[in-house]
């Protein structure tokens, strides 16, 4: 029989390159609640990976006010699409968030 010798490709060295690959890094937003006149806020740290939708998940529990009916927006008022990584949404806007829950400003109310 004769021997069927594999050339391995090196294991790529732990570095910078693969780092979005679930690296364990941590990102980290400070989220301010600004229906409170007293504009309490928290700090998340969250793995890059994880769902933004966790991130405002998380701020609207430590708030006590419903996600659904929250939002999460920058400092300069743009509104973040949730269906993002933490990650992605760092390297766009940031460490700086809002939340704003949204619930009055519904239209589900009968008047």
């Amino acid at each position: 029989g004769h021997t069927l010798s594999v050339a391995l490709a090196p294991a790529p060295a732990p570095g910078p390159a693969r780092a979005s690959e679930m690296s364990g890094a941590k990102v980290k937003f400070k989220v301010t609640l600004t229906s409170d006149p007293k504009l309490p806020f928290r700090v998340i740290n969250v793995p890059e990976e994880a769902p933004f939708t966790a991130v405002l998940k998380f701020a609207a529990e430590e708030f006590k006010v419903p996600a659904a009916t929250s939002a999460i927006i920058t400092n300069d008022g743009v509104g973040i699409n949730p269906q993002q990584s933490a990650g992605n949404v760092f390297l766009k806007h940031g460490s700086e968030l809002r939340l704003i829950p949204r619930d009055r400003v519904g239209h589900d109310h009968a008047w």
